[in-house]
């Protein structure tokens, strides 16, 4: 058995599997899970319901997964971005968002991301690594806050549609009875519309979608996000059609807006028109900069300008706070570059 494997982020049927393979009771799987899960319990030789001897080779054979942030960093508003060291040496951060009686965390999929977005600081980077199961869970089970989480948004560095099986079983041990018992509506999944992924998250999942959508014209989406090039947003929004977000699942459009880059009239009047039909959310992040970027943040004028334009064509839309950027952890900022050349 490969010594990098862990318990930890082990799914049900890959712990009923082990404990076939360990000549363990088929039951053991599920109290495994219960500690591993609701107990938080990871050092098998503290799970006293099971054999000593079964204990002691769990022990021997999986070592530990989860780990303490490395780093934390504390924005004036309250959000904090923790970084986090992979089992392969990379680097990752989370960015943890309080907000009255909310408290968001932002989940990485990704050391780095490939997708290539011109706007974003993580995607000039590259990928480095997809995370396991294990390491999108530590983040959020490592940091102090853990047991006040109430949200989930997989929208930190990496795109989680390019790392489809890892996330998907994440999002399943998040979600099962067995596992964390969150309910689906707390969680949120960022896509920048990898298909068929998207099919397959909508199927064998109940967690909400925003799809990163940033400009509805083909050849101008194309030149900030590469992705429109193989899965134009076209198609994407073609396949959201055949479900129905009309109940408590929520589909929403992300939007950073570019000052002059896609915040005009016919913006707006492309806009409506390809989600026309679509129950939706629009919304609104300011653009954050980075450096040498040729883009430009859109003053707070703007921003309702466009909200209210939008508003006024049926499209329900919102503009986002900007949370943590004096640390660099608002949305697009995210990197670890500089740590991973180290």
């Amino acid at each position: 058995m490969a010594a990098t494997q862990t318990l930890f982020g082990k799914n049900l049927q890959e712990l009923a599997t082990l404990c076939n393979e360990l000549k363990m009771p088929r039951f053991a799987a599920r109290q495994i899970a219960r500690w591993l899960y609701v107990r938080r319990i990871e050092d098998p030789m503290r799970m006293t319901d099971i054999a000593a001897a079964s204990r002691k080779l769990l022990a021997e054979q999986f070592p530990p997964a989860c780990s303490a942030p490395e780093h934390e960093s504390c924005s004036a508003d309250g959000t904090k971005k923790y970084l986090f060291r992979t089992l392969e040496g990379h680097f990752i951060e989370s960015a943890y968002i309080p907000d009255g009686d909310r408290a968001t965390l932002c989940v990485s999929s990704q050391a780095g991301c490939r997708m290539g977005c011109r706007f974003c600081a993580t995607g000039r980077q590259g990928l480095q690594q997809s995370l396991s199961p294990a390491e999108i869970l530590n983040q959020v089970v490592s940091i102090p806050e853990s047991d006040r989480l109430t949200n989930l948004v997989f929208m930190g560095m990496g795109e989680p549609l390019d790392n489809p099986e890892n996330v998907l079983r994440a999002l399943e041990i998040l979600t099962a009875d067995w596992g964390f018992a969150w309910s689906p509506t707390r969680i949120t999944l960022s896509t920048a519309g990898v298909l068929p992924q998207i099919e397959r998250l909508l199927e064998e999942s109940k967690v909400h979608l925003a799809v990163s959508l940033h400009n509805p014209f083909h050849d101008e989406r194309a030149e900030i996000m590469p992705v429109e090039k193989v899965w134009p947003i076209a198609r994407v929004v073609e396949i959201l059609r055949r479900y129905d977000f009309t109940h408590q699942r929520r589909v929403s459009f992300e939007y950073i807006v570019m000052s002059g880059l896609n915040d005009s009239p016919r913006h707006i009047r492309e806009l409506s028109r390809l989600l026309n039909g679509i129950k939706c959310r629009i919304n609104l992040i300011r653009f954050h900069k980075i450096p040498d970027s040729p883009y430009f943040s859109p003053d707070t004028e703007a921003m309702i300008r466009f909200r209210d334009a939008l508003t006024a064509r049926g499209i329900q839309t919102t503009i986002r706070a900007s949370r943590g950027e004096d640390i660099q952890a608002a949305c697009g900022l995210l990197s670890t570059r500089a740590k991973n050349e180290i």
